[in-house]
């Protein structure tokens, strides 16, 4: 698949004979489920022009049914474009095709998904991972050149690893969220998948900037970091070494053997373990599940989507959230209203916010030594469809992603080796706030003493 750097070099009639060729593609491999169903059948003309970007379903596209992989918001079409959107057409890029994720991101397998579970491209067998699972997917699969996914506590770099993708998250507040359907307010970012490190700071370069239409848009200088790529600076690495020690024996193996070549090529690498893993878990679902249940409070079968058949009005609340929330949404409402409810919120929230504000601390004394942390995107490599079956086994499966959310940090993953059964395994950088171009740097060099 031509990259996005040279498919921006493009004329119109080479971007326009491209499109047709993804649109054949596309429908080829439909048993994916990249896409999400009813948009990969669309005719070129809905998707404008320039180069096609793949757009996850919870990021709105005027004009397009945006449905969060959700029966509730069935019927829902989006009257706007949001500003990621709008800053895509700006640099003659343009949205093409909707990608399939997991209900209201919550999830890491796309198995949520209203319209079915999407594969994993390197093997059918394993989840793509999520919640922007199909984006990955298609990417991986020569299925987009680009794509946009959204991260709330790993869902652009997990499933950009399990995929073997790049997968990069922008700093919060870096990248608007205005037209991004929240999950969790204070933990959402969108940002790009892409099939090197050098797309994906090209990607980021068109979306980023201060919004005003967005209030968690920050308002600080921003400089093009594409432009100014330089993998051959020498960095300070900080390594977490217990969370290499505690991946399984394929990933530690391989990350292992990463930080021996990149101490060969005069990067620095020091150690540093991180003992509170288990308090970022806990941390992150309080917050993230009490910020859901407020947002998701909403969709009431009135405003948005569908409506279910009902006698009065209490009826039509229960019967539409009933029918049209999956059972991972629900779940996640649930304990979210729980944490925020009378005799709770002190216990539970409050003490979450104060752990997230340590967890931060945490990552600053580390970088103000450091240029870069170095860790796993998962304790595994992509698992199987049905493997996990206990929702809190899920959610420990994040354990190496979501801190970077509390904190607020920019953070990519870069894939680094193969593993069995052609799975990916991905290695990730984190860097201070408002540091991509350092970020990026260093992911450029583990790309290339990886490709070297």
């Amino acid at each position: 698949m031509i990259s996005l750097k040279d498919a921006l070099k493009l004329s119109g009639e080479e971007i326009k004979n491209l499109r047709i060729e993804l649109e054949e593609k596309i429908k080829k491999e439909k048993q994916l489920g990249a896409y999400v169903e009813q948009l990969a059948d669309l005719p070129l003309a809905k998707f404008g022009e320039g180069i096609p970007v793949a757009i996850k379903d919870n990021i709105q596209v005027k004009g397009w049914s945006v449905t969060c992989a959700s029966n509730i918001l069935q019927g829902y079409v989006s009257p706007y474009n949001a500003t990621a959107i709008n800053k895509l057409i700006e640099h003659n890029m343009s949205p093409f095709g909707r990608t399939n994720m997991d209900e209201f991101a919550m999830g890491s397998t796309t198995e949520s998904s209203f319209y079915g579970k999407t594969l994993n491209p390197l093997n059918h067998a394993h989840v793509p991972g999520g919640s922007s699972g199909g984006s990955a997917a298609a990417v991986a699969g020569g299925l987009a050149i680009a794509a946009l996914g959204s991260d709330t506590g790993g869902s652009i770099r997990q499933p950009a690893a399990f995929c073997g993708c790049v997968g990069f998250k922008p700093t919060y507040g870096r990248v608007s969220r205005y037209g991004l359907a929240a999950y969790s307010s204070s933990l959402d970012q969108i940002g790009p998948i892409t099939q090197n490190v050098e797309d994906a700071a090209i990607l980021y370069d068109a979306i980023a900037g201060y919004d005003k239409m967005d209030s968690t848009s920050a308002n600080v200088e921003f400089e093009t970091i594409s432009d100014k790529l330089d993998p051959n600076k020498k960095l300070n690495i900080c390594v977490i070494k217990n969370y290499v020690e505690n991946a399984d024996e394929e990933n530690k193996t391989a990350l292992l053997k990463t930080i021996e070549k990149l101490k060969s090529h005069g990067h620095n690498i020091t150690y540093r373990n991180l003992e509170d893993s288990k308090y970022d878990v806990a941390t992150y679902y309080i917050i993230a599940t009490a910020e859901a249940s407020a947002n998701l409070s909403r969709y009431d079968g009135i405003r948005y989507g569908r409506r279910a058949d009902s006698k009065n009005l209490k009826e039509l609340y229960i019967n539409s959230r009933s029918e049209g929330f999956g059972e991972e949404v629900k779940r996640r409402i649930l304990l979210g209203t729980f944490v925020l409810s009378s005799g709770y919120y002190d216990a539970y929230y409050i003490k979450a916010q104060k752990a997230r504000a340590h967890i931060k601390a945490q990552y600053e004394e580390i970088l103000k030594e450091n240029d870069l942390i170095f860790m796993p995107i998962a304790p595994s490599t992509a698992f199987k469809f049905g493997q996990i079956k206990d929702p809190l086994s899920a959610y420990l499966s994040d354990i190496y992603t979501i801190s970077v959310n509390l904190a607020g940090l920019p953070a990519v993953s870069v894939p680094v080796s193969k593993a069995q059964n052609n799975l990916s395994i991905s290695a990730q950088l984190i860097a201070k706030a408002w540091d991509e171009q350092t970020l990026m740097d260093g992911a450029l060099s583990l790309e290339n003493i990886i490709k070297g």
